[in-house]
């Protein structure tokens, strides 16, 4: 018998977090600054773009991760930060 009830397949698409809240805004505008920063590595020239996306969206899902109060995405986006602002001095300052 085919199930013609579709009230538990409706509730796949809802969303678990709310809607337009700021950390809702920052998550999906570093989340774009982060698929921006991926869809380039690799590109031969294009590595400080590659580097200033990544850092731009590392830094702000730290941010939406302390809003969380969520300690793995904390740990994760804090030692992001700090190995690419690592990387960059090298870069800038060192001339690596």
């Amino acid at each position: 018998m085919i199930d013609t009830d579709n009230t538990k397949d409706d509730n796949i698409l809802v969303s678990a977090t709310p809607f337009y809240t700021l950390d809702w805004y920052i998550k999906w505008i570093a989340s774009v600054f982060v698929l921006a920063a991926m869809s380039i590595r690799g590109v031969e020239g294009y590595e400080m773009y590659d580097l200033c996306l990544s850092l731009v969206g590392c830094f702000g899902w730290t941010i939406v991760s302390f809003m969380w109060n969520d300690r793995a995405l904390i740990l994760l986006n804090v030692m992001g930060v700090s190995f690419l602002i690592k990387t960059c001095i090298q870069i800038f300052f060192m001339g690596n």
